[in-house]
């Protein structure tokens, strides 16, 4: 039912399926633009949807309806969640305030590294999976190991909380790291932290009416030891910004206690992003006037990210926005049956 395989080109497959279904009588033709803009709600609904039939399937196995084995539908609903999540640090706002990612869709944990070890900043270009730091002695003062857990602080950054282990110490100067988290080619002055991976702690969200409480009772306040957080208002900064440079402004902000957990990069989340727009990119055939062509070597090129399984139900859902488009109903219809008929074979 939910299939992990590799596609090639599913967002290409899924528009020529529903170029063929508009254009079976002529009925109409779905320029890119249009196209780009129902597959990306097309894609959330699925996606969102995932969460309602991981809660009904948790029901029907508690009540022990539910499969084992291949059938275990609980299992593939979680691996297409899990392939959402992402753990990365919170860029720091304020003393104790931290911005959650702009792409988080739901925060599965956060987590608090009370163990610090070092910071400081990049100096040279970037290389993939390298950190480079002139003013370091990685080697020779045996403080940093190998294990040992990197957060990019740069709150400018793309990469902005962005975390590695450190796979080698290579030199004084230059570390290798599990994957990349500072800019490519870019000039360095990237700050980063860094963390034992010992003694962490998962810190408890608590709703805003009862930190006041918490705090205020030397016997329930929060400590390092068992710290708190809650969930806050969105952010100061560039409205209509996407990019984690500007954390927190298409999110919200989480303030931590005891009020001395303000280092940066100490407090890391896991959480399940949004997933990324599709987009659906061409090259203009035959000058101005010529037809769109596929072409996925544009820099701007996304697939959908959803299981190859789910590559009907985007068809469907399509169709429903394309019916309501040209004003046909037999495809709104056909759109709307695949979905009813793809629902009944889950119940």
């Amino acid at each position: 039912m939910f299939i992990f395989v590799k596609r090639t080109r599913m967002i290409n497959s899924v528009r020529n399926t529903v170029q063929a279904i508009a254009n079976k009588n002529n009925y109409g033709y779905i320029s890119p633009q249009d196209f780009n803009l129902y597959a990306q709600q097309a894609q959330m609904d699925l996606f969102e949807d995932y969460f309602y039939q991981y809660n009904s399937w948790i029901n029907k196995q508690n009540q022990r309806v539910s499969g084992t084995g291949y059938a275990d539908i609980v299992k593939s609903l979680v691996e297409v969640i899990d392939s959402f999540s992402i753990t990365k640090g919170l860029i720091k706002q304020g003393n104790n305030m931290f911005n959650l990612p702009a792409d988080y869709y739901y925060i599965n944990k956060i987590n608090y590294y009370p163990n610090f070890v070092d910071s400081g900043f990049t100096t040279a270009a970037g290389v993939a999976n390298r950190l480079t730091d002139s003013a370091a002695q990685f080697s020779t003062s045996g403080v940093v190991k190998i294990g040992q857990i990197i957060t990019n602080t740069t709150s400018t950054s793309d990469y902005a909380g962005f975390s590695a282990f450190i796979v080698s110490i290579d030199s004084n100067t230059q570390l290798t790291l599990s994957t990349n988290i500072f800019p490519i080619g870019g000039a360095g002055g990237d700050t980063y932290s860094t963390y034992n991976t010992t003694g962490i702690v998962e810190v408890e969200r608590v709703n805003q009416n009862k930190i006041f409480y918490l705090n205020n009772s030397p016997l329930t306040a929060p400590t390092t030891g068992f710290p708190a957080y809650v969930l806050g208002g969105a952010t100061s900064g560039i409205v209509g910004a996407t990019t984690d440079s500007a954390q927190g402004q298409l999110g919200n902000t989480v303030t931590v206690y005891p009020t001395t957990i303000s280092i940066a990069g100490s407090v890391i989340t896991d959480y399940v992003r949004y997933p990324l727009p599709p987009k659906w990119t061409y090259q203009t055939v035959g000058g101005t006037s010529g037809s769109p062509e596929f072409d996925s070597s544009q820099a701007d090129f996304q697939d959908f990210e959803l299981p190859l399984s789910d590559e009907p139900g985007i068809i469907a859902k399509i169709c429903q926005y394309v019916g309501i488009e040209i004003r046909e109903a037999d495809v709104y219809q056909f759109g709307k049956q695949e979905i009813v008929e793809d629902n009944q074979i889950q119940i």
